[in-house]
This record gives structure tokens, sequence and C-alpha cells, in this order.
């Protein structure tokens, strides 16, 4: 006689499931310096900031940004391009 397949306990899983892993693009770069005497944005919470490309085909060079928030030398900051750049903004 054969014997039936028992019943799987509901919440087991009966495969070792993958968690998908996060797709992140965009370019690392390290901030190099900051401008503090220039605030940007309708309220001052932009920051100008030279940063250097740590990878991808501009891989060490300099740019100009504009980013939001708390920001400090040495931080790590993902950019979606790297070839666009920030106008300096002359201080009157």
């Amino acid at each position: 006689m054969a014997e039936k397949p028992q019943p799987k306990a509901p919440g087991v899983p009966t495969a070792p499931t993958q968690q998908p892993q996060p797709q992140f693009s965009g370019f690392l770069a390290e901030v190099v310096e900051i401008n503090k005497k220039v605030k940007t944005g309708m309220y001052g919470e932009v920051y100008q900031v030279t940063c250097r490309i740590l990878e991808g085909k501009d891989k060490s060079r300099i740019i100009r940004r504009n980013e939001i928030g708390p920001i400090k030398i040495g931080d790590v900051i993902r950019l979606p391009d790297t070839s666009r750049e920030a106008r300096e903004i002359k201080v009157k």
C-alpha cells in the first residue's frame, strides 16, 4: 500500500527562499570640501560641496554638487550621475 504524502505545516517553507538584493544605481563620491559661506535653497538647507568620484569612468574627478541636509567632510554620498555639476554660487 502506498503512503499518502503528509500535509506540510503552514508557515514552514519547503525550500530556502532568497531575499531580493537591493539594486542601487549611481556612483559613490567622497565629500572633500564644504562651502560654509554659501547655502542655497529657499530656506538655506542646501550646502554646496566639492566631492571626489570614487568609481566609474570619472573616477578621481572632482566636481561641485548641491547636497541637502547635514553633511561633513569625509562622508560618502551616492550621485545619480557624474556629468552634471552645480554652478558656483557667488556671494554679493
